[in-house]
């Protein structure tokens, strides 16, 4: 609109028009384009590559193509690589490790169908891989014990070594062992090659004074390994899973010579009560797992409870041959104030252990009882009256009803989770019913299935939801080579021909379910390790 006259007339009269418009600003909504402008110029390496560690697997390869810089900040920070182990791949290593100039844990992966990368490829890797401290090796049947030696010699700071489905045998584990002198983890499972004793040769007892951790599983030579058991005097750990071998004469040597053992696993291995009478001298033992191993009885776990008062998880699975009872458990919970998981599969244990355990296992916060048909609503009450840390309760197969899970909504006031599942006599409703009283409580209820409860069918597999597993999302395609970066796959299937014969050795003591830690995917305890409930 114009000025009025008079207005127009005063101003000029004065000498004072109005400025000139300034430049209009611009809004917070305009954006200005330009074609050149890289935002992250000003943003140092190190925090770019932290930004990185928030992405998944394919979102971190796409990234690493938007541009050269990223490319490198990318390759320069991937620490962990998991690869697809074909043949083929040997012509992709140099590229490949010269943009991951950086890993320290490489996982090989080759499935059955495909033949694995050999030596040459293999020790290829450890030339460039110099500062390696993790490897995982999964259906690698091309390597040899002497590609496993000329590895070793190239990455000496190796600290954890995990094997499975592979072709070498003893000589290859113990070249591991003699050149990698930082080695405190071993996992062994399923080796095709055979071998004498690990200490034969030029092996010493000095190459295993690192050794904090050993798993032995699936292997039908397990009795080549004992000197490597044995001579671990620093052993944390020890795993012992479906093992051929007579085992007792190895825990009287541990016994007496191990001072640091703390966790021990058996299962499905040739151990009884003298063996495990061995492994109770050492009594700083917080962890044990009996897992169907039918020559272990009441009396061993007595001399558990007498020796090993520091016990804070057990697990039994008595496999229901009667052999581990009240008079076991009831020592347990006399022995044992410290108890705070306890796992019973196919133990017939009733309200007179159970009473004690509640009362004397005031730190109990975990508890399963799984496949006994004596375990009822009396024993469910007792257990709602008496123990009050007790945070997750899980009962499968049990002949409790409603009657019992009405006990548990007057007692356990800490009780965050509950589990009930295969139990005939237990309705919706009163879980329901549960649920609506206690607002605050995790509850989950499997009715019975149409072909009802067998007797492998309660164990600590079917328990729990399963170890977790790694995945990979990530991959590099290149012509036709798989390759998976910064993720892992689930391990590749393995041949059931030495499997078979193992299991055609084992009979019946070998069957198709196996029993991994129960729980295990159940929240972590205070101090960060594992609940395993």
């Amino acid at each position: 609109m114009g000025q009025s006259p008079s207005i127009a007339a005063h101003l000029s009269a004065t000498n004072r028009l109005p400025p000139p418009h300034p430049p209009r600003p611009i809004l917070s909504t305009e954006v200005v384009t330009t074609t050149d402008a890289d935002y992250t110029d000003n943003i140092p390496d190190e925090c770019l590559a932290y930004i990185f560690q928030f992405l998944s697997a394919g979102d971190r390869k796409n990234c690493s193509s938007v541009c050269r810089r990223w490319d490198l900040v990318d390759g320069r920070n991937r620490h962990r690589l998991s690869l697809k182990a074909q043949s083929e791949i040997i012509s992709y290593i140099p590229s490949l490790f010269t943009r991951f100039d950086s890993v320290t844990k490489l996982a090989l992966r080759c499935d059955r169908k495909s033949i694995s990368l050999n030596d040459d490829a293999f020790v290829m890797i450890s030339i460039r891989c110099r500062n390696l401290e993790r490897l995982k090796l999964r259906g690698c049947r091309e390597i040899t014990d002497n590609g496993m030696a000329e590895f070793a010699k190239n990455c000496v700071k190796l600290k954890k070594l995990s094997c499975g489905s592979c072709a070498f045998g003893v000589k290859g584990i113990y070249e591991m062992i003699n050149h990698c002198t930082a080695l405190d983890e071993l996992s062994i499972k399923r080796l095709r090659g055979g071998g004498e004793n690990l200490l034969g040769g030029e092996a010493t007892t000095t190459s295993f004074s690192s050794l904090k951790s050993i798993c032995l599983k699936e292997l039908v030579n397990g009795q080549c390994f004992e000197q490597l058991v044995i001579n671990a005097k620093k052993l944390k750990t020890l795993k012992i899973i479906r093992c051929l071998g007579d085992w007792d004469k190895v825990f009287n040597i541990i016994g007496k010579e191990n001072e640091c053992l703390i966790e021990v696993h058996l299962e499905r291995i040739q151990v009884s009560d003298f063996g495990l009478e061995s492994i109770s001298k050492r009594v700083n033992l917080e962890i044990l797992h009996i897992v169907k191993t039918p020559e272990c009885s009441n009396l061993g776990l007595v001399s558990i409870a007498e020796n090993c008062k520091k016990l804070r998880k057990l697990h039994i699975d008595g496999w229901r041959t009667n052999r581990i009872g009240d008079e076991g458990l009831i020592a347990i919970a006399k022995q044992c104030p410290s108890l705070q998981e306890l796992v019973l599969i196919g133990v017939n244990a009733t309200h007179l252990s159970l009473g004690v355990i509640a009362a004397n296992c005031q730190k109990l916060e975990r508890l399963a009882l799984c496949g006994s048909g004596i375990i009822g609503d009396q024993e469910i009450a007792c257990i709602a009256a008496k123990c009050a840390a007790l945070k997750k309760f899980c009962i499968k197969g049990c002949a409790i009803s409603d009657v019992g899970i009405e006990a548990l909504s007057w007692g356990c006031p800490n009780l965050v989770k509950v589990k009930v599942k295969k139990c005939r006599a237990v309705s919706n409703e009163v879980m329901d019913w549960l649920q609506d009283r206690k607002a605050s409580l995790l509850v989950t209820f499997d009715g019975i299935d149409n072909e009802g409860i067998d007797n492998d069918g309660i164990d600590a597999t079917s328990v729990s939801d399963g170890v977790g597993q790694e995945s990979g999302s990530g991959f590099l395609q290149m012509s036709g080579q798989l390759v998976v970066a910064d993720g892992s796959s689930s391990g590749s299937n393995t041949s059931g021909g030495r499997l078979a014969l193992f299991r055609a050795k084992l009979g019946g003591f070998a069957s198709r379910n196996l029993v991994p830690c129960t729980f295990s995917r159940w929240s972590n305890n205070e101090d960060g390790s594992p609940s395993n409930i």
